[in-house]
């Protein structure tokens, strides 16, 4: 069961989080799509706010701007408003985690849960049809798909005929990944899925993009 959202848009207090714990968040999704993102599992501000990467920190929003792919900043630290799920739905993209259940990290999650996201990441990719499917967390990937080895970038394999990518964590918690760097995969992983660029001025990943033909 997911909990309510916290009132009046306000972030959630400590109690609030305590009681996010093991729910669950609904997944993101329109029609038109075209870029599936899928993360690891909701934190508990994430399932307190009924909003996907919404813990302040989180480089996810900021990393989908830069990267040309939401026509402007998204802020859901207290809440995603119905006008940014919107736009985020109306430019093809969608949001869903391969362990529906909230914790505090990820390493509260049992190996069996990545195996059984994995099965139910590939029913809802056979649903809806997206061109591009985009696992955010190499470490995720590599527990979900039984692939030690797996690298960042597109994969050789397909899931459910939907083209298959790793990007790195947008947590704050990996120092690996700049925010140029979380750009410049979105945006590559967006080309790929023929989501087309925002409207707006050039942002951080229009610099790391490699010139066109």
């Amino acid at each position: 069961m997911a909990p309510a959202r916290t009132p009046g848009g306000t972030r959630p207090s400590r109690a609030d989080l305590e009681a996010a714990r093991d729910t669950t968040l609904p997944d993101l999704l329109g029609p038109g799509l075209r870029l599936l993102i899928c993360g690891i599992n909701p934190s508990l501000w994430a399932a307190a706010t009924q909003a996907h990467f919404a813990r302040p920190g989180n480089r996810f929003w900021p990393a989908l701007h830069d990267a040309g792919l939401t026509g402007h900043l998204v802020d859901c630290s207290a809440g995603m408003s119905d006008a940014d799920r919107e736009h985020v739905v109306g430019r093809g993209l969608g949001i869903t985690n391969l362990v529906r259940r909230a914790t505090a990290r990820a390493d509260e999650l049992d190996p069996a849960e990545f195996v059984a996201g994995r099965e139910r990441l590939a029913g809802l990719v056979a649903e809806r049809r997206p061109a591009v499917v985009a696992v955010a967390g190499v470490t995720a990937y590599r527990h979900a798909f039984a692939d030690p080895r797996a690298a960042l970038g597109r994969q050789e394999r397909e899931l459910a005929g939907a083209q298959l990518w790793v990007l790195p964590s947008p947590s704050g918690l990996n120092a690996h990944a700049s925010r140029a760097g979380l750009a410049a995969a979105f945006a590559e992983a967006g080309r790929a899925a023929g989501v087309p660029p925002a409207p707006g001025p050039p942002r951080g990943a229009d610099r790391a993009r490699p010139p066109g033909p």
